[in-house]
């Protein structure tokens, strides 16, 4: 087997759900790495996140981080405990860390309701969700993390500031990629539109964001660059969201509209996501530790299998495996065909599919072909 086609991959469970759902996870992605063959995947697990943090006081091993650098792709669970804090009261975050270090500047975060699925509006073209929210994801109002400046006494501060960066190099690598996704999108029937999601009538940083939004839109040929303001974009993204293909926004303004699209899939336990940046990529499930169901098999690890998806499918664009890409699309199609055959309710909506009832019922769906039945129907 050729050196592009042994892929390495970074594991890092982290803390609370994150190994409930990463575990199943990797076990059905041997599962089709067995199956279609073309491929391989090697895993290791690195240890990191905040249970890390409090029994060694590092929360981001330098050895793990080294290991991640060199590997193909890097799959997370979920990091942070909201009872576990640095000195300075944030959260341990090492994800966050991961992002710059890296230069993870694309938030992908797709909104792709599945057919079977619950979902929470009522309107039938919402049953039908299929767009993809991208979020700039080492600046912005969280490039100032950590570097609060307060004014008054130490003990009694008086007020506190935090700054926002934009930059041109990094708002033009984040709508190039946000113009060829669309592209690559309207090949595949959808509108490739991209929306610039700003408050350029406010913030003069905004203002400069959306200028070079429309100089990258110029160069692919788009005459009538389309924006919105955030606050628009929210209301819309209820009213009527299948109005939207690609949104691209701020690091601030995407971490709050991709729960909101969480939410219009059903909940966190829905929504996928992929960090990219120039030589790395990191995909994780949206969602927290959520320490309140830890142990209790109650979490939904969808969100983590469709984040595999996407790991498939950049690992074959990035490396032309082909085989690769079809493992992803059949994973994919699983988790569709699970849904619709099972009649599978999560816990978060209600329900009481846990985490081994969804996870047989999307190796079932591989195992017995009705997967690949149906992607090759």
């Amino acid at each position: 087997m050729s050196a592009n086609t042994a892929f390495e991959i970074s594991v890092f469970p982290g803390d609370g759900i994150g190994p409930e759902v990463i575990d199943p996870t990797v076990a059905i992605l041997e599962t089709l790495r067995d199956r279609i063959g073309g491929f391989d995947l090697r895993f290791r697990s690195e240890a990191a996140g905040a249970a890390h943090y409090k029994e060694t006081g590092t929360a981001l091993p330098e050895e793990a981080m080294a290991r991640a650098d060199k590997a193909d792709a890097i799959l997370l669970g979920a990091m942070g405990m909201p009872e576990i804090r640095y000195p300075d009261g944030r959260e341990i975050a090492p994800q966050l860390d991961m992002r710059e270090t890296f230069e993870l500047f694309a938030g992908v975060r797709p909104v792709r309701t599945l057919p079977g699925a619950p979902v929470p509006l009522g309107d039938p073209r919402a049953q039908n969700l299929d767009f993809v929210l991208i979020r700039e994801s080492t600046e912005g109002l969280f490039a100032g993390r950590g570097k609060t400046v307060f004014d008054g006494p130490a003990d009694r501060p008086t007020a506190a500031h935090d700054t926002q960066t934009i930059t041109r190099a990094g708002s033009e690598r984040l709508f190039e990629f946000a113009f060829n996704l669309g592209a690559k999108r309207r090949e595949r029937g959808h509108s490739g539109k991209v929306t610039c999601i700003d408050k350029a009538n406010v913030i003069g940083g905004f203002y400069f964001f959306r200028q070079i939004f429309d100089e990258v839109a110029a160069r692919h040929g788009v005459t009538e660059p389309d924006h919105m303001y955030v606050d628009a974009c929210a209301l819309n993204m209820v009213r009527r969201p299948w109005q939207f293909d690609v949104l691209v926004t701020e690091n601030m303004f995407g971490d709050i509209l991709s729960d909101l699209g969480a939410g219009l899939m059903g909940g966190m336990g829905m929504a996928p996501s992929a960090d990219i940046g120039p030589r790395h990529a990191v995909f994780q499930p949206c969602h927290g530790s959520a320490p309140d169901i830890v142990g209790q098999g109650l979490a939904n690890p969808t969100a983590t299998l469709l984040s595999a998806v996407m790991m498939l499918e950049w690992l074959a664009d990035i490396h032309g495996v082909a085989d690769c890409a079809r493992a992803g699309r059949i994973l994919d199609k699983a988790v569709e065909v699970a849904f619709q055959d099972n009649g599978l309710v999560p816990t978060e909506y209600g329900g009481s599919s846990g985490t081994r009832a969804i996870t047989d019922a999307v190796v079932a769906a591989i195992t017995d072909g009705r997967a690949e039945a149906r992607l090759d129907a």
